[in-house]
């Protein structure tokens, strides 16, 4: 789903309008709305490794929480493998 694990933001529903006609201050008789159609604005998620409740998550974050540091991203552990 197209939802934050942190602050749960989701998809919001808005216009897209498309306009006809010159400007009046360029000598026209000014805009007119032509249609809206519906469109989505999507929240900027990235998919980050974060400690959530004590245990090491795979969740979508969207960027705003990664840059106030509302999220506490795990520890990466590195495996020696020895030859």
């Amino acid at each position: 789903m197209k939802a934050c694990a942190i602050c749960g933001k989701r998809p919001v529903i808005g216009h897209s309008k498309t306009y006809r006609g010159m400007l009046k201050k360029q000598g026209g008789v000014g805009r007119r709305t032509v249609r809206t159609n519906l469109r989505r604005f999507l929240p900027n998620l990235q998919s980050a490794t974060v400690l959530l409740n004590n245990r090491v998550r795979r969740v979508r974050v969207c960027t705003a929480c990664l840059r106030m540091g509302r999220v506490v991203k795990a520890q990466r552990t590195f495996v020696h493998q020895s030859s």
